[in-house]
């Protein structure tokens, strides 16, 4: 059929009824806890051959389509990522990254190969794409949740990290040149495209900061657009190189995101906007592939049991695995477990078997699709409350406010919303007791309602928020202060307490 004016009308059309009511599904999505993936999966289902009868088959397109959405998505994890948040947790999400998805692809693989009769591709296969996290899914349902940094940066670092050496083993499996390079030259092969991705990354980055601070662009809406340009030229430029692209593109955000650059809110929101299209576009997509007229009972049944598999053995055994370069408590451990989020990574790395015509791909894309939706349903709701039960969320955390405000970007300033809740000693504290350090302000106190601003005498109460203005280089020495107070009351000293 020919694609002209009219058809484009149409194309148009339903594009734009899809956005909206898949912008709108978020609201839906946030409320009941659940990754927004789940929506989109489903509208993408209804939207295909088998109910409203948009057809749409093509396993390389496809492949293609969700490789650049998943460039935008990491991009925009980075460039909202405070360094300072995941640098504590940054050697174990490497190790998470690496180790730990070397375990998670073994076990899986030798469970699938005994268990659900698979030959060993299949199996390999299986164990390789189930294996990554899913930066979309940890990124929107981990910070909405009161994790200390010592959770949240290991688990965003983790997310961002591994999909480089599960896509080399899938598309090796996948093409049949696996065993050409042994255990030792895929491990190295591994070892260099993480290696030379993240530097790359951080080379593009680091250049990228440097021009963005230079250079004087005649609009405000072009510094997002050459930002984001930045980290798509760091995924292509690994690309080229052989190195890993994803590594790539997560290291530049991470450098560009905390630059001190022009427009860093409108970068930020634009980034969040984009990366929002790409998810939204990437599980719509992933839908439409997905026919339900092949799903039958023999699917789902190995989907539970692989995914069962992967949540209660793959997954704790490979974050125990991880944990031998940070001493962690069992409780953090047993959170980190449950928190490995699955979403539209593991979907599209087996479009690649689907690409390459490998025999059972197509049921092996049915089985993940399944124990994707499956698995989602179930950890993503529970986290806050598995938060709380292993004792592991932080109830007292200031918590970041992105505001769009051009005169905290002049003066290269952060705005900090404070909760005080019943268990807080800030309850009784005047203002001037808190004692910030130099050049942070409680600018706001909002009180049942009503907002008023403070003096040095004013006195907090339960249930007041506050709003505190401090210079972006004393942010985390006035979140340790509040921390410090909201502990210990108006007497307590100086404490850098990162628990």
């Amino acid at each position: 059929m020919s694609f002209d004016a009219q058809r484009m009308d149409e194309v148009l059309l339903v594009g734009a009824v899809v956005m909206l009511l898949a912008v709108l599904a978020v609201r839906f999505s946030v409320r009941l806890g659940l990754p927004s993936l789940l929506v989109y999966l489903l509208m993408g289902v209804l939207l295909g051959e088998s109910v409203l009868g948009i057809g749409f088959e093509d396993a390389n397109v496809a492949h293609a389509l969700g490789f650049a959405a998943l460039v935008v998505i990491l991009a925009e994890g980075g460039l909202t990522t405070h360094w300072p948040e995941i640098r504590p947790g940054m050697r174990l999400g490497v190790s998470l990254a690496t180790i730990g998805v070397t375990v998670s692809i073994g076990v899986v693989a030798v469970g699938a190969h005994f268990l659900l009769g698979l030959d060993w591709q299949l199996a390999i296969l299986l164990g390789a794409v189930t294996s990554p996290t899913d930066a979309a899914a940890v990124f929107s349902v981990l910070r909405r949740v009161p994790l200390p940094r010592r959770l949240t940066g290991p688990l965003e670092a983790e997310s961002g990290l591994n999909d480089a050496p599960t896509v080399l083993l899938v598309t090796l499996v996948s093409t049949g040149t696996a065993l050409d390079h042994g255990v030792l030259g895929f491990a190295g092969i591994v070892a260099y495209e993480l290696v030379a991705g993240a530097l790359g990354g951080l080379l593009v980055g680091y250049l990228g900061a440097w021009v963005m601070r230079r250079v004087a662009l005649p609009s405000s809406g072009l510094y997002p657009l050459a930002v984001l340009s930045f980290t798509v030229l760091a995924y292509a430029g690994a690309a080229a190189v052989h190195a890993s692209g994803f590594a790539a593109v997560y290291a530049a955000a991470l450098v560009l995101g905390n630059s001190e650059l022009p427009h860093r809110a409108a970068t930020r929101s634009f980034a969040e906007g984009v990366a929002w299209l790409a998810q939204i576009g990437l599980f719509v997509m992933l839908g439409l592939l997905l026919s339900p007229n092949r799903i039958s009972w023999d699917h789902i049944g190995m989907a539970l049991v692989a995914g069962l598999l992967l949540t209660l053995a793959a997954r704790p055994l490979s974050v125990l695995a991880s944990s031998v370069v940070r001493r962690s408590t069992w409780p953090e451990l047993a959170f980190l477990s449950w928190a490995g989020l699955r979403g539209a990574v593991p979907i599209v790395l087996s479009t690649i078997p689907l690409a390459e015509g490998v025999d059972g791909a197509t049921e092996l894309f049915d089985i993940v699709f399944v124990m994707v939706v499956i698995f989602t349903l179930v950890t993503g709701p529970t986290l806050p409350w598995a938060a709380r039960r292993l004792r592991v969320a932080r109830r007292e955390q200031p918590r970041d406010l992105e505001v769009e405000a051009a005169p905290l970007e002049r003066i290269a300033a952060d705005l900090l919303q404070v909760n005080i809740t019943r268990r807080s000693r800030l309850h009784g504290v005047e203002v001037s007791e808190l004692r910030l350090p130099p050049g942070a302000s409680v600018s706001l106190v909002v009180r049942d309602g009503h907002s008023k601003v403070p003096d040095d005498r004013t006195v907090l109460r339960h249930g007041d928020e506050i709003l505190i203005v401090t210079p972006r280089r004393a942010r985390e020495a006035t979140e340790a202060r509040l921390r410090a107070v909201s502990r210990g009351g108006r007497l307590a000293q100086w404490l850098g307490d990162e628990r």
